[in-house]
């Protein structure tokens, strides 16, 4: 392939090492193929599995497919949201399932996404057809909603004061574009460290956007209602609430009794137990990662086995 990728796919060896303990036939489903460059792994190092790669982004199937080519009779594309497909996949004989919640590098650093503090547009959308946008919401949302995306999705100990400076810069006139908007963030939030003292509060309007958090819990829901049995599950996660959701779901899913804690003895019959964590702590990348790509610091992977033999 002649294209530059554009995407460095994070935690690729350890991704690889989670399924290392997946059955080595069936299908594979990458819930955010993106770039392709996790997929292009997995379809390299287990040559005997099919792989459906799904992404919401046109542009991400396009290029994927094309980097994807020549696994063409192993390799499908199917362009939509996680939660609305992967219930409708989970019937197949799934042996393994990715999903890596981070915003692609190609989105972030190409300013016409509207993604950027350099963006002349306000867009992060990653469909690019979906029907709320960040001018949406910078504009039209009422200070109380904008505290609430701020203090929950952000965890910006400023939220007040960041919902305010908003709304009194739009009384004047609309804002228009990442960087007016990382400005007149930039007034009222503390500069921390090196990164853009606005890097939380962007996080927390692409959050509220595209839903980010929603279709994490029903990817779980979908999950624990239909269990692929034997199936490794790797979720790659890139905030606190996110592995949040994840930690608690996969805790709960290796618990197999589930009397309540004042219960004198067990009467539920202690089978409960979905699988187990195939490991205590998440995998995060290491100080060479870091160095090579520095938005992989805070990606976390936990991984996740289904008992059971693959039906």
């Amino acid at each position: 392939m002649n294209e530059k990728t554009p995407h460095i796919p994070v935690l690729l060896h350890e991704v690889l090492d989670c399924f290392e303990a997946m059955p080595k036939e069936g299908v594979f489903i990458d819930c955010t193929l993106g770039y392709g460059g996790h997929s292009e792994a997995i379809l390299k190092k287990f040559p005997d599995i099919r792989l459906i790669g799904i992404d919401q982004d046109p542009e991400a199937i396009a290029f994927a497919s094309k980097r994807l080519a020549r696994f063409a009779e192993r390799f499908e594309a199917r362009r939509g949201r996680f939660s609305d497909l992967l219930p409708q996949l989970l019937n197949l004989p799934v042996c393994g399932i990715l999903a890596d919640f981070g915003v692609s590098s190609l989105q972030l650093d190409k300013k016409e996404r509207g993604f950027s503090f350099l963006s002349e547009n306000l867009d992060m959308r990653m469909n690019p057809e979906g029907e709320l946008n960040a001018y949406d919401v910078v504009n039209t949302y009422p200070q109380h909603e904008l505290e609430r995306i701020f203090r929950e999705f952000g965890e910006e100990r400023a939220w007040r004061k960041a919902a305010k400076a908003i709304v009194d810069a739009r009384a004047k006139k609309p804002i228009e574009s990442g960087i007016e908007l990382s400005e007149i963030l930039g007034r009222v939030i503390p500069k921390r460290g090196k990164n853009n003292p606005a890097t939380a509060l962007f996080q927390a309007i692409r959050i509220e956007v595209n839903d980010e958090l929603g279709e994490i819990v029903r990817l779980l829901d979908a999950l624990e209602a239909q269990p692929p049995r034997g199936a490794v599950v790797g979720l790659i996660t890139f905030h606190s609430l996110e592995d949040r959701l994840v930690k608690q779901r996969f805790k709960a899913w290796s618990t197999s009794c589930i009397c309540p804690p004042e219960a004198f003895r067990c009467t539920c019959g202690n089978d409960h137990a979905l699988g187990r964590a195939l490991s205590r702590k998440p995998f995060v990348a290491s100080a060479d990662e870091v160095r090579e790509n520095p938005r992989s610091r805070s990606a976390k992977l936990r991984c996740f086995q289904f008992f059971g033999e693959m039906s």
